[in-house]
């Protein structure tokens, strides 16, 4: 797969191709061939006579020319190639939507979003096949595919996220709500929460009963009084859906 950086700051691409480069480390299985530019114009020519990559990363405030023209030169080829902007504003933020642009990440680049990003790039390219849970260690950035979650649990401002397998993985003290540091595995439409302090997936409950949850795992998940209709309403609908 292709994917092209463009930004005339050659220190916000040279941090760019550093994200890219310790992305790459962490997904040795997919090959990625990458072009920068510091300049808009050749880029826009080569947009314009040869098939678009499968991703672009660009910056929206160039000297001659904004990465929304780039965009829309690119929507003029092709609607599936995924774009990505990096700025130093957030005034641009309609445009890009109008592109359809995945995704409008602010300057300073934060290493997490540029991964989460990736993650989404290549999912949407058709180069990864399944979603990553991206969580923040003390030994680093954890890379979880979404299928191998069972259940994850807010444990003193921690995210306690256990595995199918049985292991587990311990984050950094969340700056978030629970909520908002899982909510991106709704997405799933297999995850759902149960409690106020945690979030399960379908996939992996063994019964439900009136007051808890039996994971395959052998793990028993409390579940609150007031979400106990949904709950069971969301496994009846999911476990009658595997069989359709």
């Amino acid at each position: 797969m292709k994917l092209v950086i463009c930004d005339d700051n050659l220190e916000d691409l040279a941090k760019l191709k550093r994200l890219l480069q310790i992305y790459r480390r962490r997904c040795p299985d997919i090959r990625i061939e990458t072009e920068l530019f510091s300049d808009a114009a050749p880029l826009l020519q080569q947009i314009r006579r040869e098939e678009p990559a499968d991703i672009y990363i660009l910056d929206i405030l160039l000297s001659d020319l904004t990465g929304i023209d780039l965009g829309t030169e690119i929507r003029k080829k092709n609607g599936k190639s995924v774009i990505i902007y990096v700025t130093s504003s957030d005034s641009f933020a309609l445009d890009a939507y109008n592109i359809f642009a995945a995704r409008y990440l602010l300057k300073p680049v934060d290493e997490n979003r540029f991964f989460e990003t990736m993650d989404y790039a290549l999912f949407n390219s058709g180069t990864k096949t399944q979603l990553v849970y991206l969580v923040k260690t003390k030994n680093g950035l954890e890379s979880i595919p979404y299928p191998e979650i069972e259940y994850i649990e807010n444990c003193s401002r921690k995210l306690e996220i256990h595995l199918v397998n049985k292991d587990k993985i311990t984050s950094i003290y969340m700056r978030q709500s629970f909520e908002e540091e899982t909510k991106e595995l709704l997405t799933a439409k297999n995850f759902i929460y149960v409690h106020k302090s945690f979030l399960i997936n379908l996939n992996c409950v063994r019964k439900l009963s009136q007051s808890h949850l039996v994971m395959n795992s052998g793990a028993s998940i409390p579940v609150s009084r007031k979400r106990i209709p949904d709950v069971k309403k969301e496994y009846l609908l999911f476990v009658s859906g595997q069989y359709h």
